[in-house]
């Protein structure tokens, strides 16, 4: 009771200091505050900073004829403005209003390109430049779009005439200035750590004091040490989110470079433990774990992060403070969660997945979390983060956290988790020839009064996975058959992998021209069940799952293993 007392208090705390930051967003954005956004308009941009992402030239055509595919929707414009038609979905409307977009003009590299990107930048000033509100105009919306009109700013202004060139920089000036007085009040998380980084950008593209690049340095620097861990990972636990942000810093760096100007080191050494906290939850395919609001993988944007990565060597097997293990052997990797839930501020998309794991082998996966869909419906995000929908233990079918449904606090922070393991314990076991650990969480303790136990074992040059499921009493107290015992194990398959019976009745996974491994389990016959997998590329794919069901009055624990019968010799997890 007293923790969910602690919860609640925490929760509406949030509620209210949301409330507060965004009546002063909206008193700033009037014309009693307006005032302080005007001043000096640059002259010039000084450099282009780089830009990481991936570009295509074809998706400038599609821009070109009013069809824009962002945010995974495709959006016909009809002929007119998409800044002038109003689009329900609010992920399609950041992304435009973002500006990410102008790096598939630059990539055209044509001059149809750049007067495009030049007429659809002239549309948002004249619509939107003076009115600071709306989406458009959202704190992390606007950092954004500031990288972006800094990053191509030779194609926006490519064959420009004065009046335009004058109107980009002192809008882009007004949007500076309006992000410098937003960001110290932006919620936690990426976006305010993406504001840092914009202002950093500006101060080092555009004419400015050597205070300006002072302050941005030292605020950036303040915001990189508090939100990534030592262990590379970001506060927020999302592997997405190391990925996004190291999308951000290392253009930064090369920016800071390109100025001579030095970087701070807390931007040094924030990239140089991102990059192998990146390879960390990389499986062998190039995918990213799922975990805590990661869905599909787009594997070349991996690929092209990781090129600056010069760290030799595999990757780490422990990431204590992001609260992950990694199991790598004879090209078999498992991944999974032993750590806390993350701070309320920064668990909109934070899933009850604790001690779930995921294994792949070779370039393909086996076990797997379903993931999110991540331009799906919003619907079924409740779906993909509840403990059933990784491949772990429930009890009684309910998650070991629990999230926000309240409709008023939904509209203010989003569905953050506000309850979930408040002591989660990890300890290595690795011995010559194997890798694991054992790790325990309380989440379940204030409902059911069990803690959940796991172990897992690695072992015979990575083809035996051996796992242990224990659930226990506090303090060792008896397990009494009360109806609220009821245990389940899921394990996920991914939608690639046919799940077959031998001639012993064992389930076989196998997927062509890859390894098959054989699910045993001693103690409890193993049910097939239909799951959906959220994380496909193309969105949710049916899928199946591996169901160990039974109550802990009758046993406390349950063996399992996952044994390679056939390999079909793949190279070492690099």
């Amino acid at each position: 009771m007293a923790l969910a007392a602690s919860n609640t208090t925490r929760l509406w705390t949030l509620v209210a200091k949301e409330f507060w930051r965004k009546t002063r967003r909206r008193l700033r954005a009037g014309p009693v505050y307006r005032w302080r956004y005007s001043g000096r308009t640059p002259e010039r941009v000084l450099i282009a900073p780089p830009d990481l992402r991936l570009a295509d030239p074809q998706i400038a055509l599609e821009i070109y004829y009013g069809r824009y595919p962002l945010s995974g929707h495709l959006v016909e414009t009809g002929g007119k403005s998409p800044f002038q038609i109003n689009v329900p979905n609010h992920g399609w409307q950041k992304t435009l209003h973002g500006f990410r977009w102008l790096r598939h003009m630059r990539a055209a590299g044509t001059e149809l390109a750049a007067a495009n990107a030049r007429a659809l930048v002239s549309d948002w000033i004249a619509m939107h430049g003076n009115n600071i509100a709306g989406i458009a105009w959202e704190p992390g919306t606007t950092a954004k779009r500031v990288i972006a009109w800094l990053q191509h700013s030779s194609v926006v202004l490519q064959g420009a005439e004065f009046p335009f060139y004058r109107a980009f920089l002192k809008s882009l000036a007004v949007q500076i200035r309006y992000l410098r007085s937003m960001a110290r009040e932006m919620p936690d998380g990426k976006d305010r750590l993406r504001a840092r980084i914009a202002l950093a950008f500006a101060a080092l593209s555009l004419p400015a004091p050597a205070s300006a690049l002072r302050g941005a340095t030292r605020n950036l620097a303040e915001e990189l040490n508090r939100q990534i861990l030592a262990d590379g990972g970001h506060i927020s636990r999302n592997p997405m989110s190391v990925l996004e942000i190291l999308a951000d810093l290392l253009p930064l760096r090369q920016t800071y470079a390109n100025q001579a100007e030095t970087p701070p080191q807390a931007l040094i050494g924030a990239i140089d433990r991102m990059l192998p906290a990146l390879r960390f939850f990389r499986h062998q395919d190039g995918s990213l774990a799922r975990f805590n609001g990661m869905g599909a993988t787009i594997h070349d944007r991996i690929a092209t992060i990781l090129r600056h990565d010069d760290t030799a060597g595999a990757p780490l097997l422990h990431a204590p403070h992001s609260g992950y293990e990694r199991l790598s052997m004879g090209g078999v990797t498992v991944i999974a969660d032993t750590g806390l839930p993350p701070p309320v501020d920064v668990s909109n998309a934070a899933h009850a997945g604790c001690l779930a794991f995921e294994l792949s082998s070779g370039r393909q996966h086996y076990i797997v979390n379903a993931g999110i869909d991540t331009y799906g419906a919003a619907e079924f995000r409740p779906l993909a983060r509840a403990t059933a929908a990784h491949s772990t233990a429930t009890i009684n079918d309910t998650s070991s956290a629990r999230f926000s449904h309240s409709l008023r606090v939904n509209d203010l922070l989003g569905s953050p988790l506000i309850g979930g393991p408040q002591n989660v314990q990890c300890k290595r076991i690795d011995q010559k020839g194997v890798q694991g650990f054992i790790a325990r969480h309380d989440g379940y303790v204030p409902r059911f009064g069990f803690l959940h136990e796991r172990e897992l074992k690695l072992s015979s040059n990575g083809d035996v996975l051996a796992g242990r499921d224990r659930f226990q009493r506090p303090g060792n107290a008896a397990i009494r058959n009360n109806g609220r015992d009821f245990i389940t194990v899921r394990f996920h398959v991914h939608p690639d992998i046919s799940l077959l019976q031998d001639e012993h009745d064992r389930l076989v996974l196998t997927a062509d021209q890859a390894d098959s491994w054989v699910f045993t389990s001693g103690e409890v016959v193993p049910e097939v069940e239909e799951s959906i997998y959220f994380a496909g590329l193309g969105g949710p794919r049916r899928s199946r799952q591996i169901v160990l069901a039974f109550k802990a009055s009758d046993m406390s624990e349950v063996h399992w293993q996952l044994t390679r019968t056939s390999i079909a010799g793949y190279p070492e997890n690099n």
